[in-house]
């Protein structure tokens, strides 16, 4: 039966939601982070770089999908809250349809570019061969990981959030045993990384499939939802697609900020890599926070209850802004002791120290304009999110990262005050944004 988000009091609600996601987002970063963890104490460097490079261009891919997938979860929040089942139905076969035909179109075409992606991401010559073996075989699963990320935007659309976590605990801990195999059994490296994952998701769809067909979600479809509409896939997309060019974009920021740091040398291009998977993991909150706000305002703007959504932004903002002064807190004080866990190299070590304390700032800030960019996809209004992360991007994190990179050769500590200005520009435009959609629904 699917959730109703529009009754009781707002912060257990978000409780309710938040919670699972934030586990499921913590298993997720974990199935990441598990690669670059085991490959840092079986293999060197160079092993380091080509998973953290490699796992840069899979993230990205994943973020796109979800971000796509934001759309489905909204149109059917909306449908389930105005009561709507035959709606919310229909989102779902074209859901199913578009992004699975899409999944094989994207696997075809990346196995096709992997080495133009791996010379344009600038891998230090040491890391090539072993960053084309992980993409390569990450790309051959990529119709598993569209088929996790759009079940599971269906069941939070629906209010569930309990059931993806379920799904990926399966593959995070498939992906680890599988990782000790490979890469520490059998001494497979970086390829070895990429079958772990690929296989470990697998298996995490199969059992999503199974759960499926014993779940009581109040939603039936027959073969007419599976056809493909035009108003609805329109309505999915309107949503999704603003959002998917959003998170690409930011992704893309990400691999630029690699390269930089890629062609400072092999320590840089690790360290680099090693921070920006911790950071992956320390923004689950904020991450959460933004699938949250979509899904709950959704029902309740489609049971026409405004102020409750209101109500839902604030304790959003609130959570952020707390988790992120403490996340500061413990990462200046222990910030060696940290990128430690992932290499014994000193001087990846001591590069990555002074990365993580400037670059950690950013996770006060970003959580402020995840909550906003959730509170825009509800309402329709997703080009907001694209419009201020776009101009954040181009005009504070490249720049300042690159400046700061040519300008500060022997420390990477100035290049990470690149993304917590980046974010301080976001929230000045969402609190403009905002301001200007309240007076418009006032109006």
């Amino acid at each position: 039966m699917e959730q109703n988000l529009t009754t009781g009091k707002i912060g257990k609600t978000i409780a309710y939601f938040a919670l699972p996601y934030l586990l499921s987002y913590f298993l997720q970063t974990l199935y990441g982070m598990a690669d670059l963890f085991i490959i840092g104490r079986f293999g060197g460097v160079d092993g380091i770089t080509a998973v953290s490079n490699g796992g840069q261009v899979m993230h990205m891919l994943t973020v796109i999908i979800v971000g796509l997938a934001m759309g489905t979860t909204v149109t059917i929040g909306k449908s389930v809250g105005a009561g709507k089942l035959e709606d919310a139905s229909e989102s779902i076969g074209n859901t199913v349809t578009f992004f699975m035909g899409l999944s094989f179109v994207f696997m075809a075409a990346l196995i096709f570019l992997v080495k133009p992606i791996v010379m344009l991401i600038g891998i230090p010559a040491e890391a090539v061969a072993g960053t084309r073996q992980y993409l390569l075989v990450c790309f051959i699963g990529i119709p598993f990981i569209t088929a996790y990320n759009i079940i599971s935007a269906i069941f939070r659309g629906l209010g569930d959030s309990k059931s993806p976590m379920y799904f990926i605990a399966i593959a995070c801990v498939a992906n680890i045993l599988l990782d000790y195999l490979f890469i520490g059994y059998f001494g497979m490296g970086p390829v070895g990384a990429a079958l772990g994952t690929t296989l470990a998701q697998t298996f995490s769809v199969i059992m999503a499939l199974f759960a499926i067909r014993r779940k009581q979600t109040g939603i039936h479809l027959t073969g007419r939802q599976f056809k493909i509409k035009g108003d609805v896939l329109g309505q999915i997309l309107k949503i999704g697609i603003p959002v998917a060019v959003q998170d690409g974009c930011i992704q893309i920021a990400f691999i630029v900020i690699s390269v930089i740091a890629n062609h400072r040398g092999l320590n840089d291009a690790a360290a680099v890599g090693v921070v920006e998977k911790m950071i992956g993991m320390i923004f689950i909150v904020p991450s959460s926070m933004l699938a949250t706000v979509s899904a709950l305002s959704a029902q309740n703007i489609g049971a026409g209850k405004h102020d409750r959504v209101q109500k839902i932004l604030r304790y959003a903002l609130m959570t952020t802004t707390i988790y992120g002064i403490v996340m500061v807190v413990l990462v200046e004080l222990f910030s060696r002791q940290v990128v430690g866990a992932f290499t014994a190299d000193a001087a990846v070590i001591l590069l990555g120290s002074q990365y993580i304390s400037s670059y950690i700032i950013d996770t006060i800030f970003a959580g402020i304009h995840f909550c906003f960019t959730g509170y825009f996809c509800a309402y329709g209004k997703s080009y907001l999110g694209f419009i201020h992360n776009i101009l954040s991007i181009l005009l504070m994190r490249i720049p300042g990262s690159y400046l700061a990179s040519r300008m500060y050769p022997d420390t990477l500590f100035p290049m990470g005050f690149a993304a917590p200005a980046g974010s301080l520009l976001s929230i000045v435009i969402c609190l403009i944004a905002y301001v200007w959609t309240r007076k418009e629904k006032k109006g």
